[in-house]
């Protein structure tokens, strides 16, 4: 069984770790002076959380750098009513919330993930492959999973109209024999077309060429 390991950061293999992180510190900054500005339209913890992740996620460094919101009381007076000010003025004392951004950056991390940048993690029970061998099998993957994906299409496997379980799985086993005689049938065709030096078949409407015939192609067309 193979499987791709996503436990490291897919980072841009051509652009260095240490430029990344400079890059997001600068893209953070610029979000705490728009924080800090009197017209600033970040009221609420969610929205400026929103906008480092957002930061983060864009750059891939959201294993580098750690961000602490910190929320700062702004105090201001203004006048309790209209007029010049006097001695006798009153003012009313408001208080307004803001935000301010504690950043710290994981250079132990930041190294490590750069040395193993650019490394495709691939694990398997199959102790006696290769790697270019595992490479190669896990690249036939997709293949697989398309023929499996006939049972929805082609064979149109469900629904099931049957309760007792052996007797669903014998539906099953036929389905799956079926699909097995069909890429027999496909690898068949595609090794006799090779022997006949056949690049491909006119196949699809209007007899354009099919470089790579199905067998639910060559059944409709016959």
């Amino acid at each position: 069984m193979l499987y791709l390991d996503y436990s490291i950061p897919m980072i841009p293999s051509n652009v260095p770790t240490q430029r990344l992180i400079e890059r997001t510190i600068k893209e953070l900054n610029e979000l705490e002076d728009r924080l800090q500005s009197p017209r600033t339209r970040f009221r609420e913890r969610a929205k400026v959380q929103e906008a480092v992740s957002e930061i983060l996620r864009a750059r891939h460094c959201g294993g580098w750098v750690q961000v602490d919101i910190e929320s700062v009381e702004e105090e201001t007076y203004k006048q309790a009513t209209p007029g010049r000010p006097s001695q006798n003025t009153k003012y009313v004392r408001e208080v307004r919330e803001r935000f301010r951004l504690s950043i710290r950056v994981d250079q132990a991390q930041a190294a490590a993930d750069q040395a193993s940048n650019g490394v495709f993690p691939l694990i398997t029970s199959e102790q006696d492959l290769s790697a270019a061998v595992v490479l190669a099998a896990y690249k036939r993957q997709p293949i697989i999973e398309k023929r499996f994906s006939q049972f929805k299409t082609d064979f149109a496997i469900a629904p099931v109209y049957l309760q007792e379980i052996s007797r669903i799985r014998a539906l099953r086993c036929i389905y799956f024999l079926a699909l097995c005689v069909q890429t027999l049938l496909e690898r068949e065709l595609r090794q006799a077309m090779t022997a006949a030096k056949e690049d491909s078949l006119p196949l699809y409407p209007e007899e354009r060429a099919c470089r790579a015939p199905t067998t639910r192609r060559v059944l409709d067309v016959l």
